[in-house]
């Protein structure tokens, strides 16, 4: 990752459904095929999964946790990525609630420092010299390694940046926003110019948008039984049919699902080190992981890129 000691792999799993769509024991599964196939980069907040029904946030930080302390030496070959801001107990990026959240984040982990620690997304309220002052002082401690941003605009992006150069504090590595080949628009523009100057790694989520990229959405097609298939449903439109048919003929080609195509894509384009990518099960995650050995030619990137245009 550019700026940082930290060698990531192309797909970064994404931890939002432990404890809400896979229960512990499938989690740990998960979790243990992915480090077996060749991944390392984890992925997760602690307001995951609030948004699910009886759970009130930090459910998978405490998973990722228990399955880290039931594998001795593991956490040495994990790079781990938490979020702060969105918890319902820890909202926003005021240093004192940015404290209280590292360090319920850091005992639910069972860590003593956060690889890469994130603003889960913009705080207008807080001035952001006083957010980097909180996240100097983490890194100060030796409890966070580098701090990243998500769902940040291109201008608060800049302002960060130039914040912390002239008064020297930390400097985010990387973004986080939303981007896939049916969701462009965010990304591809002032934010991808911002990366590409700055030198900003991007590490987009949603790379399957809610699953619709895995080619189980299809006109006509059975119901999906998924929490996120209403989400997933709403780009079966005709430039969402375009590029299943353009991932069809691309993963027809190549032997793979459409699932590995897709994140392929996404990560040959500018500025992308890593696609984050969720698996509920072991077999969910076979997809992501044959991406490692997945090269798309030129001619079909730009088939890709004119169906999803």
């Amino acid at each position: 990752m550019p700026g940082t000691d930290l060698e990531v792999s192309d797909i970064c799993l994404g931890g939002n459904v432990f404890g809400w769509t896979a229960d512990r024991d499938t989690s740990f599964e998960v979790l243990d095929a992915f480090l077996d196939g060749g991944g390392n980069f984890i992925d997760t907040a602690d307001s995951y999964s609030a948004f699910a029904p009886g759970n009130s946030g930090g459910e998978s930080e405490a998973i990722i946790g228990e399955w880290l302390a039931a594998r001795p030496g593991m956490r040495e070959r994990v790079v781990l990525a938490t979020k702060v801001g969105k918890h319902p107990e820890h909202m926003g990026l005021g240093p004192q609630n940015i404290r209280a959240a590292a360090a319920a984040s850091l005992e639910r982990l069972g860590v003593e420092r956060i690889d890469l620690y994130y603003a889960h997304e913009d705080d207008p309220n807080t001035p952001i010299e006083d957010t980097l002052a909180a996240f100097a002082e983490l890194i100060g401690e030796g409890k966070v390694r580098y701090v990243s941003a998500s769902n940040y605009s291109a201008p608060r992006l800049v302002q960060a940046l130039a914040i912390a150069e002239r008064e020297d504090l930390p400097r985010y590595v990387a973004l986080q926003p939303h981007y896939s080949l049916v969701e462009r628009d965010i990304y591809e523009g002032e934010l991808l110019g911002v990366c590409e100057r700055e030198g900003l790694a991007c590490i987009p989520y949603w790379g399957l948008a809610s699953g619709f990229l895995t080619g189980k959405y299809r006109p006509g097609g059975a119901q999906v039984d998924s929490p996120r298939a209403a989400g997933a449903a709403a780009y079966l439109n005709d430039r969402g049919i375009a590029v299943l048919e353009a991932l069809d003929e691309v993963a027809g080609a190549h032997g793979v699902e459409v699932a590995s195509v897709a994140l392929a894509w996404l990560l040959a384009q500018p500025t992308v080190l890593s696609a984050i990518a969720s698996a509920r099960n072991v077999e969910q995650l076979g997809p992501l992981l044959a991406v490692a050995g997945l090269q798309l030619s030129e001619d079909e990137l730009e088939r890709l890129t004119r169906a999803s245009a």
